[in-house]
């Protein structure tokens, strides 16, 4: 006897699609012109025709814990050469927009990270909480006299406040993740038995983590971009974005070792050669960024919604504002190197503290994505 299959549409999930950039789904006619063409679908259980299905009747349960939206890198080959203006592409990419809202708690925080009317409130609680913090604690100084080695930051907004603030931020974000992820290995995993993507009935978790190693390159290398032909431009922006950002974070990771266990405090001199690794990362972040703009801005065709350009914005922005504010620190342009470095604070504070909730989240989602399909053996 045939099997049975109760379908259960949310109708309040399909206009979502259409709000976050999916309002073309209802185009498709089920012709599998986008499996076919995407160079990096899997052999068995090919995306994106049947989440395009999904889509259609508002299948969320089978999407937002769907594995394959995530090995979806946004290429546009199918879109492309979709023959009904469905856009494949931009309909997974909504999806995973909305994914991340539905992992990231607390939920009211997900959508005034995603609302537009939110943004000045949000850029506006670092200021608060750097203010009442500093004042507090007299670890800010409107009125910093010159250090020993003339201007330095720290006299203005000591490096201890910076830390007070951006450690425990590090901690909120990791535990956010942690329970997001949590409930997303699940999803993944329930999906994956029940579409016959796996074989492994039990996820063990010791045999997902030695799986990690067997993707870093091609994250590293960004390999998929290059497999496809219609967007190729974007692959050289989004490895210099991604560079940076590992250059940086090794770079910041060098300072506080060498502030905290050798005591060497800053400014530190330009001829420091992790002093040109943080200049070059700076330069590549806002050449990287600008370029996708550029880019963005060019491709009229393709949907951009709030959400693309709120990271955008606050990427190019903690770019400009580092940059500008060593530059200054070098003319000795005390005021103004002052407010630069404190709303370069402000960028990334919002950067990193609402990165669950953005579309960086992509980086841990699709990061997963790819380290439990490497596990699961799937061809």
């Amino acid at each position: 006897m045939t099997d049975k299959y109760i379908l259960e549409p949310d109708i309040s999930f399909i206009k979502e699609m259409g709000r976050l950039g999916g309002d073309t789904l209802k185009k498709c006619f089920q012709c599998a012109t986008c499996s076919v063409a995407c160079p990096i679908s899997p052999d068995t259980k090919p995306f994106p025709r049947k989440e395009m299905v999904a889509a259609s009747w508002g299948l969320k349960d089978r999407l937002v814990g769907n594995l394959d939206i995530w090995l979806c890198h946004h290429c546009g080959d199918c879109t492309t050469l979709c023959p009904r203006g469905a856009k494949p592409g931009d309909v997974l990419g909504a999806v995973r927009s909305y994914a991340i809202a539905e992992y990231a708690v607390p939920k009211s925080l997900g959508k005034a990270v995603n609302d537009p009317k939110k943004l000045p409130i949000l850029m506006g609680i670092p200021v608060v909480i750097f203010i009442v913090l500093g004042l507090i604690t007299g670890l800010l100084d409107f009125t910093p006299s010159l250090g020993e080695h003339g201007i330095a930051h720290a006299q203005f907004f000591s490096t201890w406040l910076v830390d007070m603030i951006f450690v425990p931020l590090a901690i909120w974000v990791v535990v956010i993740f942690a329970l997001g992820l949590k409930r997303f290995v699940a999803d993944i995993h329930e999906n994956a038995v029940l579409e016959g993507k796996t074989d492994k009935k039990e996820f063990e978790i010791m045999g997902f983590i030695k799986a990690i190693p067997g993707i870093l390159p091609t994250i590293l290398k960004h390999d998929k971009f290059s497999e496809c032909s219609e967007n190729k431009d974007r692959a050289t922006p989004h490895l210099m974005v991604f560079w940076s950002f590992v250059a940086l974070f090794i770079v910041t990771n060098v300072f506080f070792v060498a502030l905290y266990v050798f005591q060497q405090h800053g400014p530190y001199s330009q001829l420091n050669p992790v002093k040109w690794l943080a200049n070059a990362a700076g330069v590549a972040l806002i050449i990287g960024s600008a370029l996708m703009i550029k880019n963005r801005l060019a491709k009229k065709d393709q949907p951009s919604t709030y959400k693309d350009w709120y990271l955008l914005g606050l990427v190019f922005g903690l770019g400009v504002t580092g940059i500008v504010t060593e530059a200054t620190r070098l003319a000795g342009m005390a005021g103004v190197t002052y407010a630069m470095y404190f709303i370069h604070l402000v960028f990334v504070f919002n950067l990193f503290a609402f990165l669950p909730f953005s579309k960086l989240a992509h980086l841990v989602y699709r990061t997963v994505a790819m380290a439990y399909n490497e596990w699961s053996e799937r061809k």
